[in-house]
């Protein structure tokens, strides 16, 4: 499981060091993708293959969720570990996330995400304004 928040930097190559606690369940290969809100995500390769089977499974027929699978699948790229642990960052992911040198990389259970650092905070501070109201609907829900 992927969890907490660790800043990193990204170097002038475009490697991005992986936080070492995550190396191990990450393997040596990984796919990294576009993800939402102008970060990027990084799965397993098993968990990727999980992900682009239910995304290859969905209608072509609805233009949202084709365009999402297009963004999604297309966007995709396998990435290897060095030997110190860093991934290198395709430059048309690296421009979609608007990523600059710091980099937050956060552990979501079955993933990781990477954002430019100022956007993350502007991000995580929203969040954490609407978290009550949040709260509040995943208690109705028996989530929370």
């Amino acid at each position: 499981m992927f969890i907490g928040e660790h800043s990193h930097t990204l170097d002038s190559k475009n490697r991005l060091a992986i936080p070492a606690k995550f190396r191990d369940q990450l393997g040596k290969k990984a796919v990294i993708t576009r993800g939402l809100d102008e970060s990027l995500q990084l799965y397993p390769t098993k968990s990727w293959e999980e992900i682009a089977q239910k995304l290859g499974n969905m209608s072509i027929g609805e233009g949202g969720a084709r365009s999402f699978v297009r963004l999604m699948l297309s966007g995709a790229s396998e990435v290897s570990l060095d030997r110190l642990g860093r991934i290198l960052v395709p430059q048309y992911l690296k421009d979609y996330a608007k990523l600059k040198k710091d980099t937050i990389v956060n552990g979501l259970f079955n993933r990781i995400e990477i954002w430019e650092k100022t956007n993350w905070n502007k991000y995580k501070a929203k969040a954490e304004k609407d978290s009550t109201k949040v709260a509040e609907k995943l208690g109705e829900l028996g989530i929370f």
